[in-house]
């Protein structure tokens, strides 16, 4: 099991370095159900792999100038603060109700990623004064969601560094993934007050998963972002399916997984013919 779970470890970071962010919704999904852990030590130990791997992609991006300090350490900070709360106070939550929360958030996740992530443009006020106190409060809320279930959160991150810090999409995705190391370490500091990790196993799945990240982001040139984003959105949403089947019911997670299933079709489906009926939304929009 060690063998198969640093070996999935590396598909996690692939991903990861090809999608800039999202990879990182596996790896509790991993170290609770292939690893073995309980519920409160795959989210720790996720919080070491996404920081670490967090920060590795930061490193990229700041060489290439598309990190912005001053809006991100603000943000961070904030974000530190929640992540360390949200670690402290999930002592007091039952796993299952961790875990049903994380499916909540790959939920999420995975619609964003379908839905796709429109550019968004530097308003001159929001590049020109930052709203501090806008920040700060997202900053505790993603932190404190992070802290609870695990999860980076970049796809609630980037959206906010581009429309409260006014950043261009290039310099909030650099950006982000400060943020998401900064909270990821606060969150992880805050369940080892009551949680016991596997360090060895920890620094496996880490490595894996750094490296794994590094070789996605070479093949990132080489794959459709787009076709990719959205498979990978779906494979997020049929994992959600898993979560809610092992720790609500059976019933439930086949009921998701259908749905899901007939939604995956359905669009597949469409995509296919010109007249489908799901075009007929997107056309006045584009025609305007």
């Amino acid at each position: 099991m060690l063998a198969l779970t640093v070996g999935l470890a590396v598909f996690v970071g692939i991903a990861l370095g090809l999608l800039g962010g999202g990879g990182s919704i596996l790896t509790v999904p991993l170290l609770a159900y292939v690893a073995g852990m309980d519920a409160k030590q795959a989210i720790a130990t996720s919080l070491l792999v996404v920081g670490v791997t967090s920060a590795v992609g930061a490193f990229s991006h700041a060489r290439n100038g598309r990190v912005q300090w001053r809006t991100g350490l603000i943000f961070g900070a904030a974000g530190m603060a929640g992540a360390y709360a949200g670690g402290v106070l999930a002592r007091f939550i039952p796993g299952t109700v961790l875990l049903i929360g994380f499916a909540v958030m790959m939920i999420a996740t995975a619609i964003a990623m379908l839905r796709g992530r429109r550019d968004i443009q530097a308003t001159g006020e929001a590049a020109g004064r930052l709203p501090i106190p806008k920040i700060v409060a997202e900053g505790l809320v993603v932190g404190l969601v992070t802290g609870l279930v695990g999860a980076g959160g970049g796809f609630l991150v980037v959206p906010a560094l581009a429309l409260l810090g006014g950043l261009p999409m290039p310099v909030a995705v650099g950006t982000s993934l400060v943020v998401i190391a900064m909270k990821s370490f606060a969150g992880l500091a805050g369940y080892l007050s009551s949680v016991q990790i596997d360090w060895a196993l920890a620094a496996a799945v880490t490595v894996a998963a750094v490296i794994g990240a590094l070789v996605g982001a070479r093949l990132a040139a080489m794959i459709n972002p787009d076709a990719l984003r959205k498979a990978f959105g779906w494979f997020v949403l049929a994992m959600s399916s898993v979560i809610l089947a092992q720790e609500i019911h059976m019933t439930l997670g086949l009921i998701a997984g259908a749905l899901t299933a007939v939604a995956a079709a359905a669009v597949f489906a469409c995509g296919r013919y010109a007249n489908c009926p799901l075009h007929r939304d997107a056309a006045p929009s584009a025609a305007a």
